[in-house]
C-alpha cells in the first residue's frame, strides 16, 4: 500500500507492536540522536554523560512505575524474549522442575521444551481455568498438585497474547514466596494495560517490552530483578565497568549489559512510560474493555463469527468465521485496511487450551489510540466476508 495511504488504515494489531508512535516518542528519540548521541556508560565526555543520564532517568522510572527494588534493578534487554531466556537458563540448573501456565507464550514454552528436551530440568503445565466460573484460589489449588520438592521456578504471563484472560499475579506470587518457588512473570501483554507492583505481587522477575503497551519503540525491554536474584549471564562483553577483569562482574545492572545499549530507544521508552503515566492505566484498560464490549455487541451477533474466552474483556480479541481459514481472514481484512493478525500468534500451548490449536484465529488487538470508529469497521468488513 502506498505510504501516502498509511493514515487510512485501522491498525488493530497492538499486541504484536503498538502503532502509531506517540509524536513525543519519536521527538525524543530524534533529540538523543542530533544532540545527546554518546555511548551511555563508555567514556566521561558531556555526549557519553547525557546519554548515560538518559538511560539512568529510564531506569528509575521502570523502577517507580513497577515497584521494584531500584534502578539497578532494571536491565535492559533488547525485548521480553531476551530478558525470558536470561532469567530461565541463567537460574534454572539440572535436576530442577518448573511449573508453567497452558498460555504461555512460545518465548516461555521453547526454551523451557528446549531444556526439558536436552535432559536437564523437567516440567509441568498448570491450567488457568479458562471460564467464568475461575477463581484463584482454584488455580493456586491446581499449582500445588503439580508442586514437587525441587520445583525451582513458576513461569506466567500476566496477561494472554491472544484473549483478554489475565492471570492472579497476587494471589500465584504469595503462593510462591511462600513455597520457595522463584516467579517470574512474562509481562509482554499486561505492562501498560493493567496495573503491576512487584513488591506486592512478590514478582521475582519482571520480563517487560517497550514497544507495546507502553507506547515505545521496538528493540528495548527490561528485566527487572527482584531481591536477591542473580541470574548466571546470557551475553558476556563489554559494560564499560571493571574492564581488566575476565567476567562480567557482580555489579547491577551491568553485570546483564554486554555491548552498546540502545539509547535512542531507551530514550523513546522513557517517554513512552511517561504518556502511560499521565493517560493512567486504569484509565487505558477501561478504554480498552469499552472497545472490547462493543466489538463482542457487534461481531457476536454475526451467524458463523465465533469470539473465543469473551468472558475476559480487555486488549485482546480471538475470533473466526466458519468455514474461513485465520489466514485467509486476516488477508481479506488487510485488504480492507484494517490490521490484524492470524494464524497462532507464536503461542502453541494458548491455542491448544482455547481449541483452537487446528484452525488458528484471528486476533484483534486495541490500544489507547483506537476508537468505536475503528471497531465499527472491523465490524462491516467481517459482515462483508462473513456474507462472501
Amino acid at each position: 500500500m502506498d505510504t501516502r495511504n498509511r493514515q487510512s488504515l485501522i491498525y488493530l494489531d497492538n499486541a504484536a507492536t503498538s502503532f502509531p508512535k506517540p509524536e513525543r516518542v519519536i521527538e525524543k528519540m530524534n533529540e538523543l540522536m542530533i544532540y545527546h548521541g554518546g555511548n551511555a556508560g563508555r567514556g566521561s565526555h558531556i555526549l557519553a554523560l547525557e546519554a548515560a543520564e538518559q538511560v539512568y532517568e529510564c531506569r528509575e522510572l521502570l523502577s517507580g512505575f513497577f515497584d521494584a527494588e531500584g534502578p539497578e534493578r532494571v536491565c535492559f534487554a533488547m525485548n521480553t524474549t531476551e530478558a525470558l531466556n536470561v532469567v530461565i537458563k541463567g537460574i534454572l540448573r539440572r535436576g530442577d522442575h518448573v511449573l508453567i501456565s497452558d498460555m504461555e507464550h512460545n518465548a516461555v514454552y521453547r526454551p523451557i521444551y528446549k531444556l526439558w528436551r536436552e535432559g536437564v530440568i523437567e516440567y509441568d503445565v498448570f491450567p488457568t481455568l479458562v471460564g467464568a466460573l475461575r477463581t484463584p484460589n482454584m488455580i493456586c489449588a491446581h499449582i500445588a498438585k503439580l508442586m514437587r520438592r525441587n520445583t525451582k521456578m513458576l513461569i506466567c504471563t500476566g496477561a494472554s497474547n491472544i484473549c483478554s484472560m489475565t492471570m492472579p499475579l497476587r494471589e500465584i506470587g504469595e503462593f510462591c514466596r511462600k513455597n520457595g518457588i522463584i516467579f517470574v512473570v512474562d509481562g509482554a501483554q499486561c505492562a501498560g494495560h493493567i496495573p503491576i507492583s512487584m513488591r506486592e505481587m512478590k514478582i521475582d522477575a519482571l520480563c517487560i517490552p517497550g514497544h507495546k503497551g507502553l507506547l515505545g519503540p521496538q528493540g528495548c525491554g527490561a528485566l527487572i530483578l527482584g531481591k536477591g536474584i542473580a541470574p548466571d549471564t546470557l551475553l558476556e562483553g563489554g559494560n564499560g565497568i571493571n574492564s581488566l577483569l575476565g567476567d562480567m562482574g557482580e555489579d547491577m545492572p551491568e553485570r546483564y549489559e554486554a555491548g552498546t545499549l540502545p539509547t535512542p530507544a531507551i530514550a523513546g521508552l522513557c517517554e513512552g512510560v511517561k504518556i502511560v503515566k499521565e493517560l493512567g492505566v486504569e484509565a487505558i484498560a477501561r478504554h480498552e474493555a469499552i472497545l472490547f464490549d462493543r466489538a463482542a455487541e457487534l461481531l457476536g451477533n454475526m451467524r458463523g463469527v465465533k469470539i473465543y474466552a469473551p468472558e475476559y474483556k480487555g486488549s485482546v480479541m480471538l475470533f473466526g468465521i466458519d468455514g474461513v481459514g485465520a489466514e485467509e481472514l486476516a488477508s481479506y481484512l488487510s485488504q480492507c485496511g484494517i490490521c490484524t493478525r492470524g494464524g497462532f500468534h507464536c503461542c502453541a500451548l494458548g491455542h491448544r487450551t482455547l481449541g483452537t490449536e487446528k484452525t488458528g484465529a484471528v486476533r484483534a488487538s486495541f490500544g489507547v489510540y483506537n476508537s468505536s470508529r475503528d471497531v465499527e469497521m472491523l465490524a462491516d468488513a467481517v459482515n462483508n466476508i462473513r456474507k462472501m
